[in-house]
């Protein structure tokens, strides 16, 4: 019996329901990366998925699992963006309403292609207010369903067929490094890769100024922490989930953390050398190995960049004050 809330045989099922609708995202190489690295680097571009993220797998897998009944009722989601416009273009294609508690500084681009998708939202402030109990009284007033952007089993086999996708198409790595904010993105992989290989090692990469999955992997319990101040905005989540802690206890070898810093360095490298624009969020694993916090050196390893929904002047900024 499998004590964790996911299995390898719910991501098997999840890449077969999101299959017409997602897309199986392109792996790239650099032969820059692996020089900088000493490794030989598989990047999963997540970033040129549907609406820009990994999310819509997560977010298509859990809609698409609801009864008629759910449906009819529509759905109410929480999110600073990816998770936001995932769930809203979800629930266009399914046909369903869809309600989006979003923070008010949430990136113009992401409020802009939330609404596109047409999606209602309601704001809050980020700091101060509580988006997890904005969203729950929403879903019981008006009878909707209430899909969290990582702490669901659904979100989370959703998010594990990136990983798969990698070991499919690059074959199996020695090292397997993904984005850390909630955590759905990391158990979902982490499932994934040590079904498909035992002894990968599971990293998750998350900003130093968030650093609380890192604190709660040493703690051995869940740590909330204050909404941390930095660039990656779609990782400035206060604590890991109930259903996401335990597989990352379990399966993730350890979690490290990048600066600010590292994270626009890391967008100028992929904007210069590889031609693709990747979110500051997007870029948190790949900063771990172009920076040098994890020696990887002989090593093959998959790196997720989870998104590439960013705004344009802010990273024409950041990039700008890259040293």
């Amino acid at each position: 019996m499998n004590p964790l809330p996911i299995s390898f045989q719910d991501i098997v099922d999840a890449h077969v329901r999101i299959g017409a609708s997602a897309h199986r995202t392109p792996v790239f190489s650099s032969r820059t990366a692996d020089g900088l690295s000493g490794a030989s680097l598989f990047f999963k571009c997540e970033n040129l998925q549907r609406m820009g993220a990994f999310k819509f797998r997560g977010a298509y897998n859990a809609l698409s699992r609801f009864t008629p009944e759910q449906r009819a009722g529509g759905v109410v989601a929480y999110s600073s963006g990816n998770h936001a416009q995932a769930v809203a273009l979800s629930a266009k294609i399914l046909g369903m309403r869809a309600v989006i508690v979003m923070p008010k500084d949430a990136p113009r681009a992401k409020l802009d292609a939330t609404r596109g998708y047409g999606a209602e939202i309601v704001f809050y402030d980020r700091y101060t207010e509580d988006r997890d109990a904005i969203g729950a009284k929403i879903a019981e007033e008006g009878g909707l369903t209430l899909i969290p952007p990582y702490d669901h089993p659904d979100v989370m086999a959703g998010q594990g067929t990136a990983a798969k996708e990698l070991f499919e198409d690059a074959g199996a790595v020695d090292v397997l490094l993904v984005p850390l904010g909630g955590g759905g993105l990391l158990s979902g992989c982490a499932v994934a890769a040590k079904a498909l290989r035992e002894d990968c090692l599971v990293y998750g990469v998350e900003p130093e100024a968030g650093n609380d999955g890192q604190q709660s992997l040493k703690s051995g319990k869940i740590v909330h922490i204050a909404t941390p101040q930095t660039i990656a905005d779609g990782a400035q989540t206060q604590h890991l989930g109930k259903h996401t802690f335990p597989v990352i206890q379990s399966l993730v070898r350890d979690i490290l953390t990048v600066s600010d810093a590292d994270l626009a360095s890391a967008m100028r490298f992929f904007a210069e050398r590889m031609k693709l624009v990747v979110e500051p969020t997007g870029c948190l694993a790949a900063a771990a190995v172009l920076s040098g916090r994890l020696d990887v050196r002989g090593k093959r390893v998959g790196v997720i960049l989870s998104g590439g929904n960013v705004d344009l002047a802010k990273y024409a900024a950041l990039l700008r004050d890259v040293p």
